[in-house]
């Protein structure tokens, strides 16, 4: 119900002539007004009342605006010791990651940063080791240290089943950013990484291809076994498969993508093109070609994946599959601090979602 709705209008009358409505009035005659009633008849959640109270920045102005008078038309008052307890959180979002690439890093947190402008929310980083046996432990600790109102949990934290719970007992608002739907549409950005495999492989089959080998990233990781994923679907549609013998372990570092593809490259059959799952294993990749006298791409081409900075930085310059990590984490951010507003990703929005990038390193077979 909108707040206009406590004002009985008479013939005549304007807005501002207009009287409060009796029958409201005497609805809190015998009785204190609770926040739920302020809900109630504004038509919004007991969450945004509260945080209107508590002079939160992520809620809309009309919406501040219609709560407020609807407070001073009932006579809300907020009780003093729950206010106390909701004055316990800070305007501080926490991004908590375990991620070996820092380029992702710094791509997330600018997103983040992004979405949250203008809101008077603050970010706070916070690494860790999710093969740490003090990790729950921590990330507990980080959350209860800092007050925090919410945080941003990135790949492969946010794979892990056992922090939800966490933070819904000390309830914490949580966004988790994952390659596949891991929890209810509010608290979850997907980011669909089995296309970006889909248009490697795809990309790789059209040019005539048919030895495709594959760099994988950490097994711990969702998003490794989703570009492997989308990889195999592309080759099937293109009477094509992946052949096991053709397929490295990696970590998503040059490291392992140099040591993967001096493997791969000096086997009896050696593929003819090479996906490495990020583009940090894929420069290792080009690496390792140049050590072993292969011309890339006459002789090998090469796809990554992430179109980080890197890729255009290397020579010959990488084809890779962009994804597109700062609007990912702007809209995380956004969905977390003004859920109203926020834009989901979808699956035709060409801005959210994984696309190849044709450049230098990819070409038909000799």
């Amino acid at each position: 119900m909108s707040p206009r709705g406590i004002f009985r209008m008479n013939d005549g009358q304007t807005p501002d002539d207009a009287e409060p409505a009796k029958s409201l009035r005497d609805e809190f005659k015998d009785r204190r007004p609770t926040i739920n009633d302020v809900a109630r008849l504004t038509g919004v959640s007991k969450k945004t009342v509260s945080r209107v109270i508590n002079k939160s920045p992520a809620v809309k102005e009309n919406t501040r605006e219609d709560i407020l008078r609807v407070m001073h038309e009932i006579g809300y008052a907020p009780d003093p010791q729950a206010r106390g307890l909701a004055f316990r959180r800070s305007f501080l979002i926490g991004m908590i990651y375990d991620n070996p690439n820092p380029q992702y890093v710094v791509n997330m947190q600018q997103g983040l940063l992004d979405g949250m402008r203008g809101t008077g929310f603050e970010l706070v980083v916070h690494p860790c080791d999710r093969a740490s046996e003090t990790f729950l432990v921590d990330v507990r600790n980080f959350v209860e240290r800092q007050k925090l109102y919410g945080v941003i949990l990135t790949p492969s934290v946010s794979e892990d089943e056992r922090v939800p719970p966490i933070l819904r007992q000390i309830g914490c608002e949580f966004i988790r950013i994952a390659s596949v739907s891991l929890d209810e549409p509010e608290h979850m950005i997907v980011s669909h990484d089995h296309l970006g495999g889909a248009a490697a492989g795809r990309h790789l089959a059209e040019l005539g291809h048919t030895r495709i080998g594959f760099i994988s990233g950490r097994e711990s990781f969702r998003s490794s076994h989703e570009r492997r994923r989308g990889l195999e679907e592309a080759l099937t549609q293109a009477g094509l498969s992946l052949d096991e013998d053709l397929v490295a372990s990696g970590a998503y570092t040059f490291e392992s993508g140099f040591e993967c593809a001096i493997d791969l490259l000096q086997r009896p059959k050696r593929p003819t093109a090479i996906f490495a799952a990020n583009d940090e294993m894929a420069a290792g990749v080009l690496q390792a070609a140049r050590t072993l006298d292969i011309r890339v791409p006459d002789a090998l081409s090469v796809v990554g994946f992430d179109n980080f900075q890197l890729a255009e930085r290397l020579w010959p310059r990488l084809t890779t599959v962009h994804t597109p990590t700062r609007e990912i984490g702007r809209r995380a951010s956004t969905k977390l601090v003004n859920p109203q507003s926020a834009v989901e990703i979808e699956r035709d929005d060409p801005r959210a979602l994984p696309s190849l990038v044709i450049r230098d390193t990819t070409s038909p077979p000799i």
